[in-house]
């Protein structure tokens, strides 16, 4: 394997080999929309009986009355498709890639991955180039970029986005919406706290390790039988970085080696904008980069659980990298991880926290992962913290969906539901695993928004933590 502490441009993902052939074919990558006739889709997803349960369950097809619904952009244009060369429904930008129809589907029709497939085709295919949404769009899911370059002088961008005439500027020309605060970027990154803290230093102390795993790095525990590596995603590693650090300490605290690789962005802003050709490369790098650990005794963690979500279902089913379906299988979000594997109720007993009431939102991609109330429930056995769910409405910004000049006013109609559930509670602070539902939230009722990790690393791991 290569080392998984090193970084990989742009260039040697182009390297990255594609397997042949899959082992579990519940792994296999397919394509819904070839250039082909053959039309190959997964086992089940022509077993679409028009039922209608995924439009129901849609949040945009219930506040936008032009949208056609998840049936339409998948089974039914499948079929017209199949019958005659027809280009694909415009209609397919509007769909926010909450994923909802996938879990509400009674008969398993794989809905996202035909959204994703078509999607792409569109924007590779019909989507003018120099237009304006494409140049929007291209940027929007290349969040990673402008972050890693607005990082660099985090209090100058800082300035610079927040000013208002900069605001009315990317509406006018990109038509990222002016009603939205730019998200800021912290002072030090995570990853600058993971090298300080020793995570890209080789020492004496690893002296004894091989080199691969001494490069890699930045443990503070050392352990044979407890292994994580963790996946940051962009969001925390610039924005947030506090996540990041609570998801380390709080792993260690329950004796676990965390290691940290170098990692791109999980592809899920690319996969809602239909840059498919960006995923795959940003995918060919984290399988590479982790599917190693995987083969050496490590669990992939995801704090976010978009990052997660794009592990575990989307990567297998839209690319066939080597490592794929192993990394897919040893993903786990955090939170969920520590549950199946550690007696928290236990922990949690004699624990005790200033944390107070909080407005719980569990995002869509928690949902589909079956993981939606799982921080109320741990919250329970916490003496100072209660979690009140406020219900199974989406939040409405769906990542970069709400970004966008045309679909604010949609998005901020989707999550009314929420905004007012949450003002209901006792709570004046909110809390979600979703770094976009968390912005969201704090934009539709200017609470505070807390991660649950960063709640229980204060209540275990207390003060005093490096």
């Amino acid at each position: 394997m290569s080392d998984a502490e090193q970084p990989m441009d742009a260039n040697d993902a182009n390297d990255v080999r594609e397997e042949e052939t899959v082992a579990d074919d519940e792994f296999e990558p397919v394509q819904v929309f070839p250039e082909s006739e053959e039309m190959d889709l997964r086992p089940g997803s022509d077993d679409c009986y028009k039922c209608s349960t995924c439009d129901t369950n849609c949040p945009v097809a219930e506040v936008d009355d032009d949208f056609p619904g998840p049936k339409f952009q998948g089974p039914e244009q499948w079929r017209l498709k199949r019958k005659e060369d027809t280009d694909i429904d415009d209609s397919v930008m509007s769909c926010s890639n909450c994923m909802r129809c996938d879990s509400s589907c009674p008969s398993d029709v794989p809905l996202s991955q035909m959204h994703n497939t078509a999607r792409g085709e569109y924007v590779e295919n019909q989507m003018d180039k120099l237009s304006r949404e494409y140049v929007r769009n291209r940027i929007l899911a290349n969040y990673r970029t402008m972050a890693e370059l607005g990082s660099k002088v985090p209090r100058l961008t800082n300035f610079v986005m927040g000013n208002s005439l900069v605001q009315a500027v990317n509406e006018k020309v990109l038509g990222i919406t002016s009603e939205r605060e730019f998200p800021e970027f912290a002072e030090e990154t995570f990853r600058e706290w993971w090298e300080k803290r020793g995570g890209a230093a080789t020492s004496e102390e690893r002296a004894g390790r091989d080199d691969s795993r001494a490069e890699r790095g930045g443990p503070q525990v050392r352990s044979e039988d407890k292994r994580v590596a963790y996946f940051h995603g962009c969001y925390s590693n610039y924005n947030t970085p506090a996540v990041g650090k609570a998801m380390v300490r709080l792993f260690e605290w329950f004796g676990y080696e965390v290691v940290v690789p170098k990692q791109r962005c999980s592809g899920t802003p690319m996969f809602a904008n239909g840059m498919l050709a960006d995923a795959k490369r940003a995918a060919g790098i984290n399988v590479e980069n982790f599917s190693g650990l995987v083969e050496e005794g490590y669990d992939v963690i995801a704090s976010c659980t978009s990052c997660s979500m794009s592990l575990r279902q989307e990567y297998p089913e839209l690319f066939s990298y080597d490592g794929t379906a192993s990394v897919a299988a040893h993903t786990y979000e955090a939170l969920e991880y520590l549950r199946l594997h550690e007696d928290l109720e236990a922990e949690l007993e004699d624990a005790e926290v200033d944390a107070g009431e909080f407005a719980y939102h569990a995002p869509c991609h928690a949902r589909n992962q079956g993981l939606a109330g799982q921080a109320v429930e741990v919250l329970d056995g916490l003496d100072g913290a209660n979690a009140e769910d406020v219900g199974d409405s989406c939040s409405g910004i769906s990542g970069t969906y709400g970004w966008k000049d045309e679909k604010y006013e949609t998005s901020m109609e989707i999550g009314s539901e929420m905004f007012e559930h949450m003002e209901r509670t006792d709570a004046e602070t909110g809390m979600t695993e979703c770094p976009t539902c968390a912005m969201q939230m704090e934009h539709g009722t200017g609470y505070e928004i807390r991660h649950p990790l960063e709640v229980l690393e204060e209540a275990l791991v207390g003060e005093g933590s490096n």
